[in-house]
């Protein structure tokens, strides 16, 4: 998949999440025993794919040979802090077909909707979030803030 094919996918996730009503997701970046339960979740559930260190996949912006897009890093070089909480939320919980409303998109991220809690998929994206430089977490905060305008008006 060329580059300006996987932003306009990056794009429709973006604002996939952005028309809907925000459920009230608040990610808790400064709760340490959050950030404690969120890092041992995501070391169990997610860095077998996202990495250790939040770095993805290798080429995670090319379709490999089964046509699915590589695991993306969560970290500042990835594409993550791009989008609103709610968007992360729900991608975590309901995958990306459901999430982005593409019912025939093929993606290896599963949905943990029948794996994780609410409170445990917070807790997840607070840890990632929270290993963000402040810069980028600042930018990802005005993109959050931005969506939940946008969902209100």
């Amino acid at each position: 998949m060329s580059l300006p094919a996987v932003l306009a996918t990056a794009t429709a996730l973006a604002l996939a999440g952005c028309d809907r009503t925000p459920a009230g997701v608040v990610l808790r970046i400064d709760d340490p025993q959050v950030l404690a339960k969120g890092q041992a979740i995501y070391g169990a559930q997610c860095a077998s794919c996202h990495g250790a260190k939040l770095e993805g996949q290798p080429n995670w912006r090319y379709r490999d040979a089964s046509g699915r897009l590589p695991a993306p890093p969560h970290d500042a070089t990835g594409h993550t802090w791009h989008h609103p909480d709610q968007v992360l939320f729900d991608l975590v919980k309901y995958g990306v077909a459901r999430t982005a409303n593409m019912p025939d998109y093929v993606s290896s991220m599963p949905a943990y909707e029948q794996t994780l809690s609410d409170a445990e998929i917070v807790a997840v994206l607070s840890w990632i979030k929270a290993q963000w430089p402040d810069n980028i977490r600042r930018k990802q905060e005005e993109v959050d803030a931005a969506a939940r305008r946008q969902a209100k008006s």
